[in-house]
Parts: C-alpha cells; structure tokens; sequence
C-alpha cells in the first residue's frame, strides 16, 4: 500500500491545478469529468502520487456539498491497493465502516471505494486498485 493522491475540493479545478503547475511544476497526468460521480477531475503528476484537484458539477453534490460545508481544501487521500476486495475485507474485518462495500469505476478507470470518515479519524479515505 502507498499514497496515490491527495485529493482537493475546489470550485475550479482548472485553476488550482494550473497554480501548482506553475509553483511547483507537476505535470498534467488527467483532465476529465466524471458525471456519475458529478465533478470535474484535474490531476497533475508528483512522481508515484498525484495531486488531485476536484471541481463539483452542480451544488448538490458530494463535493459541492463538501465545498459548501467546508470551503476549499483537503478533501480526502487515497491508497493504492493491489487487490481493492481483499482489501475492503480486511478494513471491514478490523471494524471500519465502507461508503462503499463493492468497488465503482474512478476518474483514472481504476476501481476505487472509500471508507466512513467516522473510521478513520474525520478523514475520507479513497482506496484504488493499483496492480
């Protein structure tokens, strides 16, 4: 298991991550939106992880409502995982509660599941399916 990404609520995607390209100089790894999930993805490159910027497509939903609540910022960080079941079974079998008990498709097309922030300190964590 390692980090994959970090990902950030803000209202423009294109925006931030166009700021830490420019202050940082992390490559664009993906652009794309991902309606079912409603928001705009943004992902620039730092080595084996990524920052992940996050842009909600309408006010009502998971993240437009994080952005109301919260403002901009931190929204959750994402482990990569050889086997996303196998590793939902562990957490799961050592007491930590899923959003999502089988695994949905991701920005990047990978399987992903995240956990109950109430599990994991007030904090939402992504898992991804990384072979």
């Amino acid at each position: 298991m390692h980090l994959d990404h970090v990902g950030i609520a803000l209202e423009d995607a294109k925006e931030g991550a166009d700021l830490f390209r420019r202050l940082f100089g992390l490559p664009l790894a993906l652009e794309r939106t991902v309606p079912d999930q409603g928001v705009k993805v943004v992902k620039l490159s730092s080595g084996e992880s990524y920052c992940e910027f996050l842009e909600p497509l309408s006010p009502d939903t998971p993240v437009g409502r994080f952005l109301a609540k919260r403002g901009g910022g931190l929204h959750h960080v994402c482990f990569a995982v050889p086997d996303i079941r196998a590793a939902i079974a562990d957490l799961v079998g050592k007491g930590a509660a899923m959003i999502d008990r089988e695994p949905r498709t991701g920005a990047a097309g990978l399987p992903i599941a995240f956990l109950q922030p109430s599990s994991t300190a007030g904090i939402l964590v992504e898992l991804v399916e990384r072979k």
